[in-house]
């Protein structure tokens, strides 16, 4: 059942091969491995070095990977259709296309070094290819909204188990390891990034990393984490007060947040333009004094990456589309004081959007 799903998907993915003239995808990148494929091994050593993919028009489709990884790799392939290398195996994928491929060969520049491309497009004609995965990968399956559903619920349970753990005199580090317990002893396979757990001034820089710092009464914290669980990602933030005698200044800029927050998912539908949601979000901050304080993109695609396509950025020239899943994360950053950020999993639905 798997390998059919994983099939449906490289077929989907011949059409735009032939659009762009290409002979043949080198799939480097291994979230888009993942998705073609089913084959994902941690190479712990190399950071994820298990193998590419050789897509082509005809079907006649090739995994490649190393000795180490061939027994796992016939678990979703068909071993007549597995090439194993030796070493990074550059030189031998180059020698293999220049063998079985003739013509253009599409190749993801944004995830393969000047010198792995040295080795791997010498004496063939190699065109930038990336996106072309992606591009499926942001609208979502029925299947795959449930995985994510099924991601995002276990966030929520954490969300609303946190506040009992957030006890004056507990560190950053030491939440964020109940943060990790929580996911991992309820069914999560791993964090789909490191939590940001972050208390006042350091809940001032988005992306803190969690230290020593103690909760104290009336301090504000932030956090942001999610998991993975069955291979789909979870993303979410809350800004929680810790005691009784918060800043004067926090109620109002978390009501802020969470309006504009509100503002952006209600206009969220199919053709939308991201970059326009953006600025919805962005001119009520202004309008209320604060804009200059809201440092990042409003949110980004969420999928098998924490991170991916689309951005709910100014610079987006993405439209909406059903099936689309991306994170809605508006915030306030006072430095030196506190940050407050409020982060939401929407999915785009035919006639709006939903909150997951």
């Amino acid at each position: 059942m798997f390998r059919d799903l994983f099939a449906e998907r490289r077929e989907k993915l011949r059409p735009l091969l032939a659009r762009a003239d290409l002979a043949a995808l080198l799939v480097s990148f291994d979230a888009n491995r993942y998705y073609l494929s089913g084959f994902e091994l941690h190479d712990t050593q190399m950071d994820e070095s298990s193998g590419r993919l050789i897509i082509r028009p005809d079907g006649k489709d090739l995994l490649c990977t190393d000795s180490r990884f061939a027994d796992a790799a016939a678990r979703v392939w068909d071993k007549e259709r597995i090439f194993v290398y030796k070493n990074d195996g550059l030189e031998q994928i180059n020698a293999l296309l220049k063998d079985t491929v003739s013509g253009k060969i599409g190749f993801e520049a944004g995830h393969v070094s000047v010198q792995a491309f040295a080795s791997l497009g010498d004496g063939l004609d190699m065109e930038q290819a990336d996106g072309l995965v992606e591009s499926l990968r942001m609208i979502k399956s029925p299947e795959e909204i449930l995985l994510l559903e099924k991601s995002c619920r276990l966030n929520h349970r954490l969300m609303q188990w946190l506040p009992g753990v957030l006890e004056p005199g507990r560190s950053e580090m030491e939440i964020s390891w109940e943060v990790e317990k929580f996911f991992r002893e309820h069914g999560a396979e791993e964090m789909a990034f490191p939590s940001i757990v972050a208390v006042n001034g350091n809940s001032a820089l988005p992306h803190a990393r969690p230290g020593r710092d103690p909760l104290a009464d009336g301090c504000c914290l932030l956090v942001d984490t999610g998991c993975r669980l069955e291979a789909y990602c979870s993303d979410q933030t809350r800004t929680f007060r810790v005691g009784d005698n918060p800043d004067p200044l926090f109620p109002a800029d978390l009501d802020m947040v969470r309006e504009a927050q509100e503002l952006a998912i209600a206009r969220l539908r199919p053709g939308a333009h991201a970059a326009e949601i953006y600025r919805l979000a962005r001119s009520f901050l202004d309008e209320k004094g604060v804009g200059a304080l809201f440092t990042h993109g409003l949110g980004h695609g969420i999928g098998l990456q924490t991170h991916e396509a689309p951005g709910l950025n100014p610079n987006s020239r993405q439209v909406l589309r059903p099936g689309m899943v991306l994170t809605v994360e508006p915030g306030i950053y006072r430095p030196g004081q506190y940050g407050v950020r409020w982060e939401y999993m929407v999915l785009i639905t035919e006639d709006g959007a939903r909150v997951l």
